[in-house]
């Protein structure tokens, strides 16, 4: 589902440079760069008040610059009203006319222009059967489900043909379930019409499933940007982590380097890592020197649970199951180590049995290979 895959080195197609919005002295986005290549569907991902939404209706005009440029296609985009630039943005809401029909709805824009009658009539034509609409045009918006009304938000967004298009929270009103089955037919619409996306969400799953580059945003800044695997697999800094899906965090001084790995003692043991740190691939010839205090993050899903202690010395840690919960294709323990800290551990349900799995309160061990960890600077 996912829209992965990095973009192809070339010139960029939209560029914010040390773009800076200001209200009342309180910096809602501060210093931000960045870069968006033509095709991309790029996700601007973080909680509520980081910016991301500020920045999206900078993009848009609906907002001036305190300081900074927007170049679209090698134009700036300063002193541009919102009318007389080639972009346009779907709301959270939709926004959808409701008394007008589907159809009306999406020629809106083009009856606005006064374009003539023929072309408005194919165009709409052409978007309704895009988004698989057509036998609904002359509903009403309350006559459609929310997957409806969502994707004739979208086909009204495309009428204008729209250099750069622009979505706020675009699954945001959905429920789960049909958020993920839109989600797919969102993509495969935009990369069959071939706009540049800038879409914007508080849900990383939502980010992650979409987008084919990403970037976390906190406080007006951005923290890391990236193709979605990336920025899970190797985070940049403890707040990313903790943001990107369920992580452990561990708290220790690197006391070894070796040529293929570093060691890091923790409250529960010795950790043995390949040296990954975050916001790279880059070997151990970029880990932390030894006497540095480090956290180190490992996701639920690369730790296993024994009833046998594993082999080894390292990467190994007692433990106690607190609850577990069984979420279908795989269950999440919580696991209480000698220190008192607890740990998350997702384990797949490969077999329809369940025989033999560990229950609340049993003995376990934890374990986890070298390479499953990344190394964070501590904070």
């Amino acid at each position: 589902m996912s829209g992965a895959g990095t973009a192809v080195e070339r010139a960029p197609f939209l560029s914010l440079r040390a773009v800076v919005k200001e209200f009342g002295g309180v910096r809602a986005v501060d210093g931000v760069s960045l870069e968006v290549h033509q095709g991309e569907i790029f996700a601007l991902l973080g909680p509520s008040g980081c910016g991301k939404t500020t920045l999206l209706r900078i993009l848009a005009g609906f907002e001036a610059l305190t300081s900074g440029e927007v170049v679209l296609d090698g134009q700036s985009l300063a002193g541009l009203p919102p009318y007389l630039r080639p972009i346009n943005m779907m709301f959270q809401s939709y926004a959808l006319f409701p008394h007008l029909s589907v159809w009306h709805n999406v020629a809106f824009g083009l009856e606005r222009e006064r374009l003539p009658r023929a072309e408005i009539a194919e165009r709409v034509q052409a978007l309704l059967e895009l988004v698989q609409l057509a036998p609904l045009a002359r509903r009403q918006p309350h006559q459609l489900s929310g997957g409806q009304q969502q994707r004739v938000a979208l086909a009204r967004s495309l009428a204008k043909r729209p250099r750069l298009l622009l979505l706020d929270e675009p699954l945001g009103a959905l429920d789960k379930k049909l958020r993920e089955e839109t989600q797919v037919e969102l993509v495969r619409i935009v990369r069959e019409v071939g706009v540049t996306c800038v879409l914007v969400t508080h849900d990383q799953e939502e980010a992650m499933g979409m987008a084919s580059r990403m970037a976390v945003m906190n406080e007006g800044r951005l923290l890391q940007v990236g193709p979605p695997a990336e920025v899970y697999e190797a985070p940049a800094t403890r707040f990313v982590a903790e943001f990107i899906g369920s992580v452990n965090l561990m708290d220790g001084r690197v006391v070894e380097r070796t040529g293929e790995y570093v060691e890091i003692r923790c409250a529960d043991g010795v950790q043995r890592t390949s040296g990954v740190t975050g916001g790279s691939a880059a070997g151990v010839g970029s880990a932390p020197a030894v006497g540095c205090d480090v956290t180190v993050a490992i996701r639920p899903e690369k730790l296993r649970l024994t009833r046998e202690r594993p082999l080894g010395d390292a990467n190994v840690a007692a433990g106690r199951v607190r609850d577990r919960s069984y979420f279908g294709s795989f269950t999440i323990y919580h696991v209480v180590l000698a220190s008192g800290a607890v740990v998350e551990v997702s384990s797949g349900n490969a077999d329809r049995r369940r025989d033999g799995t560990p229950g609340v309160g049993d003995e376990v061990w934890v374990a986890w290979d070298p390479a499953a960890s990344v190394v964070l600077a501590k904070e």
